[in-house]
């Protein structure tokens, strides 16, 4: 009788355990799915700021972008991730190597190479429109990026990075 007891006290135990990490995995799967995703970068287009293989998670969320940020969008059937330059309502142009915004020359800390108009992409200056941005690779001479598909729809973006997980290279 005493063994029956024990077997049922561990067999509710096991299915308490079995309940609260079915619970814990439907948690996380629901974050995964609605909050964040995540996207392993797949070329140097971004270096500095990331390298080849480098993994980012970015927040679903957030669609309210300003310049600077870091964003997860679609083109073409692929991922890629580009900072934005500039929001709807901006005027960019750009001329004898950097970036203007509503006339006035950018700062970015963190660009080491010039940043030049590609011949067949678009004609600068350029008004951002509503519900889209303006986005460039960080590493500009060998990138495409906005110069050469233009402004980006904000519900063609996936999310603002939250994170980069360097994968190798410290």
């Amino acid at each position: 009788m005493k063994k029956t007891r024990e077997r049922s006290e561990l067999w509710r135990e096991a299915q308490s355990l079995m309940s609260e990490l079915l619970i814990m995995l439907a948690g996380i799967l629901l974050v995964y799915c609605f909050l964040v995703g995540w996207y392993r970068a797949p070329d140097n287009s971004m270096y500095p700021s990331m390298r080849d293989g480098d993994l980012t998670i970015y927040y679903r969320l957030d669609k309210k972008y300003d310049p600077q940020d870091l964003v997860a969008l679609e083109r073409g059937e692929k991922k890629e991730i580009r900072r934005v330059v500039a929001v709807a309502g901006d005027q960019v142009d750009i001329r004898n190597g950097y970036v203007y915004i509503n006339g006035i020359p950018q700062r970015e800390p963190g660009i080491y190479e010039k940043t030049e108009q590609f011949q067949g992409g678009v004609q600068f200056p350029l008004s951002v429109p509503d519900g889209q941005i303006f986005v460039l690779a960080d590493a500009r001479e060998n990138s495409t990026d906005s110069r050469i598909y233009g402004c980006v729809p904000v519900d063609k973006t996936f999310g603002t990075v939250i994170m980069i997980a360097r994968r190798r290279g410290f």
